[in-house]
């Protein structure tokens, strides 16, 4: 039996990207990749992210904000920085570990903006949902895109 990929989706504040990426991957790879998911902050889990997963049948509910630091002792095979903060403050790995970027735009970053310009809950909801499926799109083509 091939041991499965050990692969931790690194954000900010491990609230919104990486969780979806993380709830993705239990979704759509469980049978070949061990997930995990963390930030170099810890922001709490980003509730318009877990609205916008369960709308596609996703619960990441029960998935907490976690910080880097409590992933040092894991063997992990690839992390993956989604958003350019996380890229370039990543802590040190071990060589054997690498490091991929494929940044995603930030949804609650994107939404306050258009928040500001009087957009609806609804119109706010679209750029988690933009980002979801952009995400999803490439958790499919894992681990072939790393």
């Amino acid at each position: 039996m091939k041991e499965k990929l050990k692969v931790l989706f690194l954000c900010t504040g491990n609230s919104c990207r990486s969780q979806m990426a993380e709830g993705w991957t239990r979704k759509l790879k469980k049978d070949t990749i061990e997930v995990y998911s963390a930030g170099v902050e810890i922001h709490g889990l980003n509730l318009a992210a877990v609205k916008v997963m369960a709308e596609v049948g996703i619960d990441i509910s029960g998935q907490k904000s976690k910080h880097i630091n409590e992933f040092k002792d894991i063997d992990l095979d690839v992390v993956v920085t989604v958003c350019g903060h996380a890229n370039e403050t990543c802590p040190y790995f071990p060589p054997r570990c690498k490091v991929v970027h494929v940044g995603f735009d930030d949804p609650p970053k994107m939404a306050e903006e258009i928040a500001r310009q009087g957009a609806s809950m609804e119109e706010q909801l679209d750029c988690y949902r933009k980002v979801r499926d952009e995400i999803k799109i490439f958790i499919k083509g894992l681990p072939d895109n790393l």
